[in-house]
């Protein structure tokens, strides 16, 4: 079954407790919350405070994507309030990522490991046994709005054939005349930010995506 976790990178961050209600409202599966350093991707986000007020604007499992350069120094901040934390096996040594599985496992917190367009699927091989989700990046991160990687789906479709129970979420440039594509190769959670937020209908914009 198809997933869909609208981003809410986008949102003023007053009016993030009411869009979240309205996102719960129109059946959003996740809210995905992007927290960038400034370091690991040139911007930067308030990440905590948008979890917060996710957190008490909605009943939603929260997704957060750490895309920082440290993620060990984030987690505890973090921790409390997310359902899935997925971080970037860019960002740390394997001794490191097996000690942040370890630790998000013992605190019951599902766990995520991403990977940007131009690393290749055989980074993150030794993990696919002991997490739960692959974010696959169709863009670089960083930035809202850019135009999807097409080329990117190819690993979507390895990892799909290599692992058909993993949750495969994609993100990046993700709409509704391209989701179908993402579909087709193989992922099943949808991370998308403004072609959800900017329709009137989020209800419908959600519900197509999902079928």
């Amino acid at each position: 079954m198809v997933k869909v976790a609208p981003s809410i990178l986008s949102v003023n961050i007053d009016k993030i407790e009411s869009e979240v209600a309205i996102l719960e409202q129109a059946g959003a599966d996740y809210i995905h919350i992007d927290v960038m350093d400034g370091e690991f991707v040139p911007n930067k986000t308030e990440g905590i405070l948008m979890l917060e007020k996710a957190y008490d604007g909605c009943n939603l499992p929260l997704d957060t994507h750490l895309m920082v350069e440290n993620p060990e120094a984030f987690l505890e901040d973090f921790l409390p309030l997310s359902n899935i934390i997925t971080f970037h096996i860019e960002a740390v040594s394997e001794e490191t990522a097996h000690k942040i599985i370890d630790l998000l496992h013992e605190r019951e917190v599902n766990v995520g490991i991403a990977i940007k367009p131009d690393t290749p699927l055989e980074d993150i091989i030794p993990y696919l046994d002991n997490i739960e989700l692959v974010l696959v990046m169709l863009v670089e991160p960083g930035f809202g709005g850019q135009t999807m990687i097409e080329s990117c789906l190819e690993k979507v479709r390895k990892l799909r054939e290599m692992k058909p129970d993993l949750d495969i979420e994609v993100d990046g440039g993700i709409n509704l005349s391209n989701v179908d594509k993402v579909k087709t190769a193989g992922a099943n959670v949808i991370v998308s930010g403004t072609a959800i937020l900017k329709e009137e209908n989020k209800a419908e914009a959600i519900s197509k995506m999902k079928s």
